[in-house]
């Protein structure tokens, strides 16, 4: 109960904000398409220029960096998208020019965010997500409210569970705990992998259980790169006129040609990448390396091992891309949910707040009639979970402290 108060009141609003800036993350991609249809969108034309004509209308605008990939077109009426590695952007963001596959005419410039490519109302909100605009320092909010979760919503079924439901509004509070339990425990345990120091040890824990993403083996640059990396690759001391064939290589070899990223080699002569992008099922996550016309080496999402088939999707589902509008209506109402608990749970505070003091310590001597056996796990599984959730660990020690000085305060102005 007191760990449960706690949480509830001092990592509440992290869940809070987390919630509410998720909720806007997930519903954005219908407004994105809106806000910027006049890059996103052209008349669809039954003939398409070749893919190398393309990028040279976007290179006859020129750009300030360097060509890195292409995005063709995935549907009649859409944008080709050409990317360039550009001084000055963030980390895993670079300028995409949008090109009318059909008429060759440049539509415009955004700067575009991470594997999935959002634009930049989307990515101001991813930012707000995940870090609060804050930078590395602010990911320290998200961790917390990543790691709490679980602990909240778990302790706060076992309240709902063992004690009397004889209040109104601790009754409509469990119901809702109830009903967003497992969206909770799902948004929680995806969180993590994002997070600073919590993400370290899930992916260590990935490797030990064989549940890292295969890469691909790119044969003529001696490296190997993940399926769907993020960073920016080194420009190509080459040029881009083998594209055409890289991407007809790439269909020969089954890869969807509407959805599709082609990197172009991290050195002349080198092997090209060309992996399938798109999020949602089914899953299409197949990547081919392309050099001198021919598939070097193939990597596909059906031999992936089934713990690295979860892991893509449990974030594509965090992010609300994995099955459509139905995972965004998903996301919108555990989001809506856990920010109803929120609520709640500051207003039965308030209304059942003492007249001095944070709270009303539990008795002491609590642990004394506790089952010794129940204590040992306990303690134990606190041990590894703070050492799991480095955040976790710190701040549960810090509610301890708070806690026994409250009781101890309590105690002396009794006597």
């Amino acid at each position: 109960m007191r760990l449960h108060f706690y949480a509830g009141v001092l990592v509440g609003p992290f869940i809070l904000i987390a919630a509410l800036t998720g909720v806007l993350y997930a519903l954005t991609p219908q407004l994105e398409s809106w806000v910027y249809s006049d890059q996103l969108r052209v008349p669809a034309t039954a003939q398409q220029l070749p893919l190398s004509t393309q990028v040279d209308a976007a290179l006859a605008t020129s750009p300030q960096g360097e060509l890195v990939a292409v995005r063709p077109a995935p549907e009649p009426g859409a944008t080709t998208r050409v990317l360039f590695a550009e001084k000055g952007l963030g980390e895993s963001e670079r300028r995409a020019v949008f090109v009318d596959p059909g008429t060759g005419r440049v539509t415009g410039d955004l700067v575009v965010y991470g594997s999935s490519g959002v634009l930049p109302l989307r990515t101001t909100l991813d930012q707000l997500h995940r870090n609060l605009m804050l930078g590395e320092p602010g990911r320290l909010y998200s961790e917390l409210a990543a790691s709490w979760l679980w602990v909240v919503a778990l302790g706060g079924l076992v309240l709902w569970i063992s004690r009397a439901r004889n209040s109104k509004r601790i009754k409509t509070h469990g119901l809702i705990g109830v009903w967003v339990l497992a969206g909770a425990l799902f948004l929680s345990a995806t969180g993590l992998t994002w997070s600073a120091y919590a993400g370290e040890n899930v992916a260590m824990l990935r490797t030990a259980v064989g549940w890292s993403t295969p890469t691909l083996k790119m044969t003529g640059d001696g490296e190997s790169h993940g399926d769907h990396g993020t960073t920016t690759p080194t420009p190509s001391a080459g040029g881009h006129g083998e594209i055409d064939e890289v991407f007809g290589a790439a269909k020969g070899a089954g890869l969807d040609a509407k959805g599709v990223e082609i990197s172009l080699p991290v050195e002349a002569g080198g092997a090209w990448k060309v992996a399938e992008i798109e999020k949602g099922l089914p899953s299409q996550g197949d990547a081919v390396a392309v050099q001198g016309g021919n598939v070097i080496s193939e990597l596909r999402f059906a031999d992936f091992p089934l713990g690295a088939k979860l892991t893509r999707w449990g974030i594509d589902a965090h992010m609300g891309v994995l099955f459509g509008w139905p995972n965004q209506l998903l996301l919108l109402l555990i989001g809506g949910g856990l920010v109803a608990l929120v609520v709640l749970g500051y207003r039965m505070w308030w209304k059942r707040r003492p007249t001095s003091g944070f709270g009303r310590p539990t008795p002491r001597g609590q642990w004394r009639k506790a089952p010794r056996g129940a204590l040992i796990g306990l303690g134990v599984g606190a041990l590894v979970a703070g050492w799991f959730a480095p955040l976790l660990g710190i701040s549960l020690l810090a509610f301890l402290l708070v806690d026994v000085l409250l009781g101890r305060r309590q105690k002396a102005a009794a006597s």
